[in-house]
């Protein structure tokens, strides 16, 4: 498992953009797999799941970004993958983790 956290500023709805084409612009196999958004009030929060094959581990990777606007304006990104591993009991390699976090981690 990898993950990303960060408190940014900018568009809540361009970073969405942003990482959209990010992720499924960075690999061929690279899909968005489903949307979560709600808000309340001034508050807006946006999941979504996205998925890649990783030639590294041989297998399928996903990663799940967050993004939070809380009432004050401010804004929180999370990320994490996971899957990368082809072991039964414990994490062999996460290269293929880390790198589908890449496509994502220079935006911010």
């Amino acid at each position: 498992m990898a993950k990303l956290e960060r408190s940014i500023t900018g568009d809540f709805d361009t970073i969405l953009r942003r990482v959209d084409e990010a992720v499924l612009g960075g690999s061929l196999t690279a899909s968005l797999e489903e949307i979560s958004e709600f808000r309340d009030g001034s508050s807006r929060c946006s999941v979504r799941v996205y998925e890649r094959y990783s030639w590294l581990g041989s297998n399928r990777v996903s990663m799940t970004v967050t993004l939070f606007q809380g009432f004050s304006g401010r804004l929180w990104l999370s990320a994490v993958t996971s899957g990368g591993s082809q072991a039964a009991f414990f994490k062999l390699n996460t290269w293929g983790e880390e790198a589908f976090l890449d496509t994502i981690r220079h935006l911010f």
